[in-house]
């Protein structure tokens, strides 16, 4: 650790020595700084969160299943995140470590759990850096369709990747101020769309008449209420997509000054912060742009396919696109800019459970994990292969890995918890000793881990109504590379799960002399 750490943080270590005299993880082994305070957390798992997910596959999803619908998915995969955010936040304040849900998968349940979580995980944010890449040159083509997306790919990739490099208290001032652009356009926006609902626009009052006029369900892939249903249940998936992102505030956990005060608060706003704005945004949306309109379909991924544009343009603001054109670049930078902070700090976790080399926990003097941002950074660079051909297929593929990826790694953080809250029980450690004690336990970590399940395996349902191979695997990719993962690595290593008396509830626990019990 940095030998200048200031006097409250070396109490805070001071503090969390165990009674034989071992340290946690706040002088931990993985040496990482904790340099981060509670909004940081937040507003790092904003910057993952909020990007081209809300910006424009809300479009998609509000076309899919109509105004309603889309705000029904909406909502209800919010209350799924908040199962997961209870679930982790109950873990990561009591045992912060960097890594976080890959870790406790190795320590609460299975090695191999462990492992193939921690691997797709990574596969998932290091590709989805690669795209944010991409996406940024596209939406810098809105305004010179003649400059080259190379260009843009890799002054951005040397960019972030040199931004990773920082000491993480830079790191996350940094990320704070590139997310709140986006939270100010959302609110923005929200203010924007209740003067244009309630007659400012070239149209007069709308009110709710989008959801009269084409109404409040649209119809997909057949027709009548079950065509409704078919369009609501698809939407789940892209609104599950939007939300990923909002579990990188236990990957921070690891890093985090005074944990078990910090990472509970910062759990606790970081979702109603992300629900409030995303709820908000999507029925917003659905009063101002009726499911019908062409625009939402037309498929770029610059400003022209946003919604929150196209709802601009039917009101009459023509000077609209241009700002949320660079609001959408903010957007994606931010996003690109967390995918390798948490792919680094995932690759740490895996190496500290053995499930990676050694060699990724190596920090420098600053408690910068260089190894590890190298390795999710070089990755980055296969958005390369979006301009060929050929190499745009597997890029494609590469893309479809990411599509379900979140909802593997909450089924997982839902099953470390009930492992944990068994472990628990085991130990005869009483609920009110946690620094964070969930509420609904264990119903709703049963609620968040059933819909997480029953969402994966029927995500590519429509397949089987309309048969196509390659969005069969489109689909379920994911799903499959990660049972490979997990059976390989299985039959390769052959460790049995943990034992429920061989759970590790000590290492990198946080020790307080009074409890903070937060409901």
């Amino acid at each position: 650790m940095d030998p200048s750490a200031s006097e409250g943080e070396k109490g805070s270590k001071e503090a969390s020595l165990s009674a034989d005299g071992h340290k946690d993880v706040e002088a931990g082994d993985d040496k990482l700084q904790r340099g981060l305070q509670s909004y940081h957390l937040q507003f790092i798992a904003i910057g993952g969160t909020i990007g081209t997910g809300l910006f424009l596959g809300s479009g998609e999803a509000l076309a899919t299943a109509g105004p309603v619908g889309c705000l029904i998915a909406y909502i209800f995969v919010g209350s799924i995140v908040f199962s997961i955010m209870a679930s982790l936040g109950e873990m990561a304040a009591f045992i912060p470590v960097a890594g976080s849900f890959t870790v406790y998968a190795s320590r609460f349940v299975d090695r191999s759990l462990g492992f193939a979580m921690g691997w797709i995980y990574w596969l998932s944010w290091s590709v989805t850096f690669a795209l944010e890449l991409v996406a940024a040159g596209v939406i810098i083509q809105y305004w010179d369709a003649n400059l080259s997306i190379a260009i843009f790919i890799a002054i951005f990739w040397a960019v972030f990747t040199a931004a990773n490099f920082l000491p993480i208290r830079w790191f996350g001032s940094f990320e704070m101020w590139f997310s709140s652009i986006k939270v100010v356009t959302i609110v923005g926006f929200i203010i924007f769309a209740i003067c244009i609902d309630a007659g400012v626009g070239q149209h007069g009052y709308l009110g709710f008449h989008a959801w009269v006029n084409p109404g409040p369900f649209a119809e997909y892939v057949t027709t009548g209420n079950t065509g409704k249903f078919v369009g609501f249940w698809s939407v789940l998936v892209t609104a599950g997509f939007s939300y990923q992102g909002a579990e990188l505030v236990g990957i921070g956990a690891g890093e985090t000054h005074d944990p078990a005060k910090n990472v509970p608060k910062a759990i606790r706003w970081t979702f109603w912060g992300i629900v409030s704005l995303f709820v908000a945004t999507v029925f917003f949306i659905g009063l101002l742009v009726p499911y019908d309109t062409p625009d939402l379909l037309i498929g770029t991924t610059d400003a022209s396919a946003s919604p929150l544009v196209i709802a601009a343009n039917l009101a009459g603001v023509p000077v609209l696109p241009h700002i949320i054109n660079a609001v959408l670049l903010t957007a994606v930078l931010s996003a690109a800019n967390s995918t390798v902070y948490s792919g680094s700090r995932i690759l740490v976790g895996l190496a500290l459970e053995q499930n990676a080399p050694a060699f990724l926990t190596r920090t420098n003097k600053l408690g910068t994990p260089y190894a590890a941002v190298a390795v999710t950074s070089a990755i980055g660079l296969l958005a390369f292969l979006n301009l060929s051909e050929n190499g745009g297929e597997v890029f494609g593929w590469l893309l479809n890995i990411t599509a379900i990826a979140g909802f593997i790694t909450w089924s997982c953080i839902s099953v470390c918890h009930l492992r944990f809250m068994k472990a628990l029980n085991f130990r005869g450690i009483s609920r009110r000793e946690l620094p964070y004690a969930a509420p609904l336990q264990p119903y709703l970590t049963w609620f968040g881990l059933f819909f997480c399940v029953l969402i994966l395996l029927t995500n590519g349902f429509t397949v089987f109504m309309e048969w196509s191979t390659s969005d069969f695997f489109a689909a379920y990719v994911s799903l499959i590379l990660f049972v490979v993962l997990f059976v390989g690595h299985k039959l390769v290593f052959w460790r049995k799960p943990v034992k429920i008396e061989d759970v590790d509830l000590d290492r990198d626990r946080v020790r307080q002399e009074e409890p903070v019990v937060v409901v």
